[in-house]
């Protein structure tokens, strides 16, 4: 039997196009399985979207169950004379500060010398400061130079920086050395040139900048510090002095960061909710609904979060989050009366800190909160789970997938086959009737003469 290399050109039948029936009806065997993939896809995007709004939440609701944020001060300087940073441990007060002397590290030059870059002979360098620290070094011929000798000083980061000055005179080149640090205990108590460099070298005592400490005075206690940036004289609080002269530090507690983290706690959970609403709405005009829609991994953190919001704090003078001027309406959002959370913030703030921190031996709203929350978003919590066991859905859909393709695909080769076949046999059989029609059309002609 004889090959036909396209299907039809020996039956004259439109077999390729058969063929692509019928493949085409057996892929469609794929749709159902392409669009459950694409359904848990979907899925996995709606989770990220609801895990980045539970995070935005998380992150408003751990700074009020942190009590750090109830304790949080602000500070306000009067005066140029310094400025302050605040700690985590800073406490509120009022003080009066002046600033009678500012810090100064030590300074001292050497005789002049004719030329920088002069060999002034092998030899040591000793140096001691105020405070016992020494710095012994070994001068070599060729180091042996004020630019050499100052390089080795500074690469041995010992406390003293050196540099060079020209006083423009006939020996013009000095060795300057200077404290790294301000204050008298960083200050050069001695140097010492030996060897070759001795003759050459010594301390000019006319260059003498003496180290000085800083001194002032808080609330009229008088107060020394080796450093112009002078810490936790007052507890949490470094003062950075900048000029002699008098300032005042007030520090206060901060509501008005207490009331932005309050208000960010309720705008963070409407938030949350629109996201909810938008992942499980449903139009009735158009049929189309939100990814969740149903979803009982939403539906669990839905309610989860309902019931901690309503079951209010840890007792004390606030029992919900109505009693702090905050109301939980029907559209399941949160609505801010801000004069009431005001009120709370300037008079009652102890018990805000407690309903939100807890009191007692019990956890507050924001601490049960954040528990809850950490359920639902950390590694291993709810939607990780979730979208787990999406993505190992999605990983079986695929593995079927490629089986139903492989079925298909043998079966559209064995329909090839069978119609290639059958083209070569009509094929054959239309080749046996125009040789029969022929011989019959010849034995006719023959019975007709």
């Amino acid at each position: 039997m004889a090959s036909i290399s396209s299907l039809g050109i020996g039956s004259g039948l439109d077999l390729n196009s058969l063929l692509d029936q019928l493949e085409a009806s057996e892929r469609q065997q794929l749709t159902p399985i392409t669009l459950k993939q694409q359904s848990y896809q979907a899925k996995i995007s709606a989770y990220g979207k609801l895990e980045s709004a539970l995070t935005s939440f998380q992150d408003a609701v751990a700074k009020l169950a942190d009590g750090k944020q109830f304790e949080a001060v602000k500070k306000e300087v009067s005066g140029d004379a310094l400025s302050a940073t605040l700690g985590d441990d800073a406490l509120t007060g009022n003080y009066d500060l002046d600033v009678s002397q500012r810090a100064r590290g030590y300074s001292i030059a050497t005789q002049g010398i004719a030329a920088a870059d002069e060999a002034l002979g092998a030899g040591t360098l000793n140096i001691t400061l105020a405070n016992g620290d020494t710095l012994d070094l070994e001068i070599g011929e060729k180091q042996s130079t004020l630019e050499g000798i100052r390089d080795a000083i500074n690469d041995a980061d010992g406390g003293i920086q050196a540099s060079l000055m020209n006083d423009g005179g006939d020996t013009p080149y000095r060795l300057v050395l200077s404290s790294t640090a301000t204050g008298t205990e960083a200050a050069i108590d001695s140097v010492t040139f030996g060897g070759g460099l001795g003759p050459s070298l010594a301390l000019d005592p006319d260059s003498e900048v003496p180290a000085l400490n800083a001194r002032l005075t808080i609330n009229g206690i008088a107060v020394t510090s080796q450093s112009n940036q002078v810490e936790d004289a007052i507890q949490g609080v470094t003062l950075n002095l900048k000029e002699t002269g008098t300032a005042t530090l007030d520090v206060t507690r901060d509501g008005a960061g207490i009331k932005k983290a309050v208000k960010s706690f309720a705008d963070a959970y409407n938030t949350l909710q629109e996201t909810l609403d938008n992942l499980t709405r449903f139009n009735q005009d158009t049929g189309e609904s939100g990814a969740l829609l149903g979803d009982a991994t939403l539906r669990g953190i839905e309610s989860r979060l309902r019931s901690v919001v309503s079951g209010g704090g840890a007792g004390g003078a606030f029992n919900t989050l109505a009693d702090i001027g905050i109301t939980l309406k029907v559209d399941g959002t949160l609505e801010v009366d801000e004069e009431a959370v005001d009120d709370a913030v300037d008079n009652q703030l102890g018990a805000l800190a407690d309903f939100f921190t807890g009191r007692a031996g019990k956890d507050g709203l924001a601490v049960r909160l954040d528990d809850a929350l950490a359920d639902m978003v950390d590694d291993g919590g709810t939607l990780d789970d979730a979208t787990e066991g999406l993505e190992t859905s999605i990983e079986t859909l695929q593995t079927q997938y490629l089986r139903t393709e492989d079925r298909i695909n043998s079966t559209l080769a064995r329909y090839r086959t069978q119609f290639q076949k059958l083209d070569s046999m009509i094929a054959e059989m239309n080749s046996t009737s125009s040789y029969l029609t022929q011989q019959f059309d010849a034995l006719n002609a023959q019975l007709g003469q």
